[in-house]
C-alpha cells in the first residue's frame, strides 16, 4: 500500500538566465514506510524511534525500501529537462589529464595519472634519471573491478623500495584488506590480509609491516560497534594469524584509534592512541633494542601530540599542548616527556601544520585559511619564506631526507591545482606541471568577507562566482560547510564547482567554528554545548548572502557532508525559511544513537553523547535533525544523498531522516533520498559515479530554484 502526495515544482521560463512564473506540476508518491511503536528512555524522559527498523542493512525490508526509495527520488531526476546536459558538461570538463606530484622510491620514480575520465588513479613510474616519458604502469585500480568500485587506499614501499604494501576498499567500506606487491616483478607475495580498518601502513626494513585493525565486530560489519582499536606486525612470509599484537591489547585500556610508525632511519616506533577524533596519547619503542618497552611520551589524551621527525634521539614532537595553534619542541628519546620538552618553533597567531624533507622543517601557516610557507633548518634558523604562486592553499612540503628537490602542489576555488618544482637549498620554484582544462579562471573571481554570527564572533566567508555577476538577489547560490573536528576547509579547485559557476552560480564557504581554521580554541567553540554557534554561523553566513544581494530565499542552497550533514539537517529543521533547497550528504543525524554505531563513540569529543547526563541529552536532543522535524511546517527542497555501503556515518541517518521528512512536510518542495549503491562514505568513488551524483544535485538544486532551461546554454 502507498500513499500519494502531490509535489507542485515551480517551474519558470528563462528571461536573461534568470526565473519567470509559469507551474509545472511533477507528482511524486513516497513509499510508505513502516511505523513502530519502538520507544527509548533517557533520563526519564521518553524518545519515540519509529523508523529504528531502518538502521537493520541486512533485512529484505530494509532492502526493499531502498529500492522503492531510489525508483522514486530516479524517476523524478529523470524528468529534470537538463540533467543530461549538466552530465555531459560535467563529463568533458572533468576530460582533462591529471598527474600527481612525483616521488622516488628505490630506483623509480613514481606518480599518480588520470587520464581524464578513469574511475581511478593509476600508479606510472620509471627508471630515476631517465626520461619521464618512458614511464609504464605500475598499478591500475581500474583494472580490480570493470565498475571501478573497489579502490586502491594506503600505500607504503619498503625501505629499499623492493615492496609495496597496499590496501583496498571493496564498494567503499572502511574495511580493507591489504596485498603486497613484488614492485621489480609486480607480482603479490604473500597473503593477503583482511578485515583492518583505519590503518597505515609503515614498514620496518623489508621483513615485514605495522598496521591497525579492530576484532571483527558481531552482527553487520557495515554497522556495528567498533572501539577497540590495535597496532599489529605482520612479517613477510607468515599468515595473519601469526600477526602480533604490538599495542592495544589491554582491554581495560581501550582506545578507538591507534596508529604506529617507523621512523625514517628504521629505529622507533610511534605509537598515537585515541578514544575520539581529538587528543591523543604518545609512545615511542627503540627498536635498535632487542625486546625493547614502550616508553610514555604523553599519558593522557588532552593534546594532539605527534612526532614529526628524529635526528637521531632528538625528537621534533608537533603538539598544541599549552599552544592552541601548535608548536615543535624538542627532546631527547630517552626521557622524552612534557617537562624535558625545549620549544623549537613556538606558538604563533597562526595555525601551524608542518612537514620535513631534505633535511628541512617546512612551517606551513595558515593565515584566514589560506597558507604561508616559511623554510626552517633543523637548528631553528629561518632561511626563507617561500614565495607561493598566489592566494591559495599549498600542501606537499615533504619528502626523504637525503632528496634535493621536492614538489608541491597550489590550488585555489578558481585556480586547477598545479604541481611545482622546489629546489630545497636554493629556493628556487618553478612550475612542473599545469592541467590544460576547458576553464578560464580569469573569467573568476573569490574575495573574503568577514560576517557577525548571532554572538558578534567574526567569521571569514570566501564567496566565489562570475567576475561582472550582477548581484540582484537571484543568483543560485550553494552555501556549504563543515565546521567540526578540527577540520579546516581552505581554498581548492573543484570541477564540479566550476560547472557550477559556469552557470552564473555563486560558491560560498565559511570557516564554521568547530572546524580548525584559528586552531584549538577555534574547535573548541564548535563542540558539545557549543554546538549550536557552529549553526548560528552557517545561518549567519546565509543572511549575509540574502542582505547583501547575492542571493535570496528563493535562490539558496545549502551543503555538506558527514558532519556537515549534521550543519545541514540541523541549519533546515531550524530555519526552514531561510533556504530553497538542502542537500545534506551522508549526515550525522541522529544524534541521540550515532555513537552506536562503528567508530562513532569516538566522535564524542565534538558531540557529547545522549549517555553523558540529562543536560547533555537535551542538548543534543534539542538540535538533532531526526528528532526536529516538526508536523505542519514547510522544509526546503531535499535531496539527502548517501551510500549503501557507508560504514563510518552508517546510511540509517538519512533513511530515518528521509522518512520522517517525507511523512512531515507539508507543501510543494520534493523530499528525495539518493542512495548509491557499492558506495560508502565517499573517498574511492568512481568518477563515473561522481559525475552522476553531481548532475543529479546540481539538476534538482537549479529545477527547484524555478529553472525551466540551463542559465547558461552548454
Amino acid at each position: 500500500m502507498k500513499f500519494s502526495i502531490v509535489s507542485v515544482i515551480v517551474v519558470l521560463s528563462m528571461f536573461s538566465g534568470k526565473a519567470q512564473s509559469k507551474n509545472e506540476v511533477i507528482p511524486v508518491t513516497y513509499p510508505q514506510t513502516k511505523k513502530t511503536d519502538k520507544v527509548d528512555t533517557y533520563f526519564g524522559v521518553e524518545v519515540k524511534d519509529p523508523y529504528r527498523w531502518l538502521e537493520d542493512d541486512r533485512s529484505e525490508e530494509t532492502a526493499a525500501w531502498v529500492k522503492a526509495e531510489n525508483k522514486v527520488t530516479f524517476g523524478y531526476l529523470e524528468k529534470i529537462p537538463f540533467r543530461d546536459d549538466l552530465k555531459k558538461r560535467l563529463s568533458n570538463l572533468w576530460n582533462y589529464e591529471k598527474v600527481g606530484a612525483p616521488f622516488h622510491e628505490g630506483n623509480y620514480t613514481y606518480f599518480y595519472k588520470n587520464d581524464g575520465l578513469q574511475n581511478q588513479y593509476v600508479i606510472y613510474r620509471y627508471k630515476t634519471g631517465s626520461d619521464p616519458k618512458s614511464a609504464e604502469v605500475f598499478l591500475d585500480p581500474n583494472t580490480f573491478k570493470e565498475d571501478g568500485t573497489i579502490s586502491l587506499g594506503e600505500t607504503s614501499f619498503s625501505k629499499d623500495g623492493s615492496k609495496l604494501a597496499y590496501s583496498i576498499s571493496e564498494g567503499g567500506s572502511d574495511w580493507r584488506k591489504v596485498l603486497v606487491m613484488n614492485t621489480e616483478t609486480k607480482k603479490l607475495v604473500g597473503d593477503t590480509l583482511k578485515d583492518i580498518k583505519f590503518s597505515g601502513l609503515s614498514w620496518l626494513g623489508e621483513d615485514g609491516f605495522y598496521y591497525s585493525s579492530y576484532d571483527k565486530p558481531e552482527g553487520s560489519e557495515l554497522s556495528a560497534k567498533t572501539d577497540q582499536h590495535k597496532v599489529y606486525y605482520h612479517k613477510m612470509g607468515t599468515p595473519q594469524s601469526d600477526d602480533k599484537v604490538i599495542f592495544g591489547a589491554t582491554p581495560e585500556e581501550k582506545h578507538r584509534y591507534i596508529n604506529g610508525s617507523v621512523t625514517e632511519d628504521n629505529n622507533y616506533l610511534i605509537v598515537r592512541a585515541s578514544t575520539s577524533t581529538s587528543g591523543n596519547k604518545l609512545f615511542i619503542k627503540d627498536l635498535t633494542k632487542k625486546d625493547s618497552k614502550f616508553i610514555t611520551i604523553l599519558d593522557n589524551t588532552d593534546t594532539d601530540t605527534y612526532v614529526i621527525e628524529n635526528v637521531g634521539s632528538k625528537l621534533y614532537i608537533v603538539t598544541n599542548k599549552n599552544a592552541p595553534n601548535k608548536k615543535i619542541v624538542t627532546v631527547d628519546a630517552s626521557n622524552p616527556t612534557p617537562n624535558n620538552w625545549k620549544d623549537f618553533l613556538p606558538e604563533t597567531e597562526n595555525v601551524l601544520s608542518p612537514s620535513t624533507g631534505g633535511g628541512y622543517i617546512f612551517a606551513n601557516y595558515m593565515v584566514d585559511a589560506v597558507s604561508k610557507v616559511m623554510q626552517y633548518d633543523y637548528a631553528g634558523k629561518l632561511i626563507r619564506e617561500i614565495k607561493l604562486p598566489g592566494v591559495g592553499s599549498a600542501g606537499g612540503f615533504g619528502t626523504k631526507k637525503e632528496e634535493k628537490e621536492l614538489y608541491y602542489s597550489f590550488t585555489n576555488y578558481v585556480t586547477p591545482g598545479s604541481i611545482y618544482k622546489y629546489e630545497i637549498a636554493s629556493g628556487n620554484s618553478e612550475l612542473f606541471i599545469k592541467p590544460e582544462i576547458d576553464f578560464s579562471p580569469e573569467n573568476y573571481e573569490s574575495h573574503q568577507v568577514f560576517y557577525p554570527s548571532k554572538d558578534g564572533t567574526k567569521i571569514p566567508m570566501i564567496i566565489t562566482h562570475k567576475k561582472g555577476l550582477k548581484m540582484d538577489g537571484k543568483n543560485p547560490t550553494i552555501l556549504y560547510g563543515y565546521g567540526g573536528f578540527n577540520i579546516s576547509l581552505t581554498p581548492g579547485f573543484s570541477i564540479a564547482n566550476a560547472v557550477w559557476m559556469e552557470q552564473g552560480g555563486i560558491y560560498a564557504v565559511p570557516n564554521l567554528r568547530g572546524g580548525g581554521e584559528y586552531g584549538k580554541k577555534w574547535h573548541d567553540a564548535g563542540t558539545q554545548m557549543k554546538k549550536q554557534n557552529v549553526f548560528d554561523d552557517f545561518i549567519a553566513a546565509a543572511e549575509y548572502l540574502i542582505n547583501n544581494n547575492y542571493t535570496s530565499h528563493d535562490y539558496l542552497a545549502i551543503r555538506g557532508g558527514s558532519n556537515g550533514g549534521l550543519l545541514v539537517g540541523a541549519t533546515m529543521t531550524q530555519r526552514p525559511d531561510l533556504m530553497k533547497v538542502a542537500l545534506p550528504a551522508v549526515g550525522v543525524l541522529d544524534m541521540l544513537r550515532y555513537h552506536t554505531f562503528t567508530a562513532g563513540a569516538g566522535w564524542a569529543y565534538d558531540y557529547g553523547t545522549a549517555e553523558d547526563s540529562k543536560e547533555m541529552f537535551e542538548y543534543l536532543k534539542g538540535y538533532s535533525p531526526l528528532h526536529n522535524v516538526k508536523e505542519s511546517v514547510t522544509y526546503p527542497a531535499t535531496l539527502i544523498t548517501t551510500g549503501d555501503h557507508d560504514d563510518r556515518v552508517v546510511p540509517a541517518h538519512s533513511f530515518k531522516f528521509a522518512a520522517e521528512l517525507q511523512a512531515k512536510q507539508i507543501g510543494n518542495n520534493p523530499v528525495l533520498i539518493r542512495i548509491e549503491t557499492d558506495a560508502g562514505h565517499g573517498a574511492g568513488t568512481p568518477v563515473s559515479k561522481t559525475i552522476e551524483q553531481y548532475a543529479d544535485i546540481f539538476g534538482f538544486t537549479l529545477f527547484n530554484m524555478g529553472f525551466k532551461k540551463l542559465p547558461v546554454k552548454i
